[in-house]
């Protein structure tokens, strides 16, 4: 029962970190422009993820080590130099735009202004990763995360025209908006579903909760499983949009934006539920990406790590990641936009993941770490597609970006 009872916590976990302040603006952004037409993507980002994260959690099962760790020693110092720079600005503008989005989310709850927030809630994460057991911070975050089912509550609740939806889906690029535009959409909705900062959170949780052999089954479930719901939450809130911002012509410019159609289905009650949600989710997602950056660093120059690990005996991993918490929320405290830095996180996702994802890739067929367990041949051409897709993404990102002025 025990067992049992873990592999559901895992599960919850992974549902609470796939939905995170991306994948909540860019599918609400996304919904209230485009309609469900760009749904095919979520599917696609969904099995992306569950490829990567697969192949990572493998890795690390049977070996023992984490992402950084493998990666240094297999390309080397240098060129892991450069995967460790790309990655860590990716996950600390990741970190920046979760603790606006936990900022965002109290302000819907209390109407307190962000800016005052933004302090108090820096203080509570770095406690919360300094104080409170790994399975303790992350299954709470994942359970209270499940709140997030309000949207597909409110959607069904809508009762949209679903042949409408339907036939949005299969529709390509409606007619009000470019190609360019629909295509920069496509490759930011890519990204905030293909996060690196997952993997590397998933790899080394796998190394903190002490992963074996005997864990893959484990390791398969929270991938396949948990993954998957968190793309039908993703779906939920692009057709909530759909059904409620796009008729009426209303963008998404704000977090109460993204939470509109669930209060218009579900009144004060659905609007109250789904700001505890994306607060749970932001705040899970924060505290995986200040881990992530100590993670990433840590191992990298060959240096103690982890949560199970005292300050004394890791005080690097401890400085970075209370380091890196003190600077995205001095950043916010000049009043930058969360929902702009959200915007940029997940177009620079795509940017910097054929920096972490081809390693894994490689890695994954070594006998050296994997022993028997390397990719069969299914699993590799899945793989070697989705590398092609990744490359692509990321050689077109910026200069999407450029050309629509970051969709506009």
């Amino acid at each position: 029962m025990n067992k049992v009872f873990g592999v559901a916590l895992g599960v919850l976990t992974a549902i609470g970190g796939f939905v995170d302040i991306g994948d909540l603006v860019t599918n609400a952004v996304v919904g209230s422009r485009f309609g469900m037409s760009l749904a095919w993507v979520v599917v696609v980002g969904v099995a992306g993820i569950c490829v990567f994260a697969s192949m990572s959690g493998r890795v690390t099962a049977l070996s023992g080590r984490a992402t950084f760790e493998i990666i240094r020693e297999r390309l080397g110092p240098r060129a892991a130099l450069a995967n460790l720079v790309g990655s860590f600005a990716m996950t600390f503008l990741t970190l920046t735009a979760e603790i606006g989005g936990v900022a965002l989310a109290l302000q819907l709850l209390c109407g307190v202004d962000p800016r005052l927030l933004v302090v108090p809630v820096g203080l509570a994460l770095w406690v919360v990763v300094w104080r409170v057991r790994f399975t303790v911070m992350e299954n709470a975050a994942g359970l209270l995360g499940l709140l997030l089912v309000v949207f597909l509550v409110a959607l069904v609740v809508l009762a949209p025209d679903w042949s409408e939806l339907g036939r949005q889906a299969v529709s390509g690029v409606p007619s009000t908006e470019s190609p360019v535009t629909y295509c920069y959409y496509a490759v930011a909705l890519f990204g905030a579903a293909m996060t690196p900062y997952e993997v590397f959170f998933f790899s080394s949780g796998a190394v903190e909760e002490r992963w074996t052999r005997r864990d893959l089954g484990l390791s398969r479930l929270n991938v396949l499983i948990g993954f998957p719901l968190g793309g039908l939450l993703s779906l939920g809130i692009a057709g909530c949009a759909a059904a409620v911002l796009l008729p009426a012509g209303v963008g998404v410019a704000s977090l109460s934006q993204v939470v509109l159609p669930v209060a218009t289905a579900l009144g004060v009650v659905g609007l109250v539920v789904v700001s505890l949600g994306v607060l749970a989710a932001t705040t899970g997602a924060a505290l995986e990406t200040a881990l992530s950056c100590g993670y990433a660093l840590a191992q990298y120059t060959g240096r103690p790590w982890g949560k199970l690990v005292a300050p004394i005996r890791a005080p690097h991993f401890h400085v970075t990641v209370a380091g890196v918490v003190l600077v995205a929320a001095l950043l916010l405290l000049t009043g930058i936009d969360p929902i702009m830095v959200t915007e940029f996180s997940v177009v620079f996702s795509a940017v910097a993941l054929p920096l972490t994802y081809l390693p894994i890739l490689v890695v994954a067929n070594d006998p050296e770490y994997v022993g028997d367990r390397t990719n069969g041949p299914v699993l590799n051409a899945v793989a070697l597609a989705y590398l092609v897709v990744i490359l692509v993404a990321a050689v077109a990102a910026i200069p999407l970006l450029v050309l629509t002025r970051m969709g506009a």
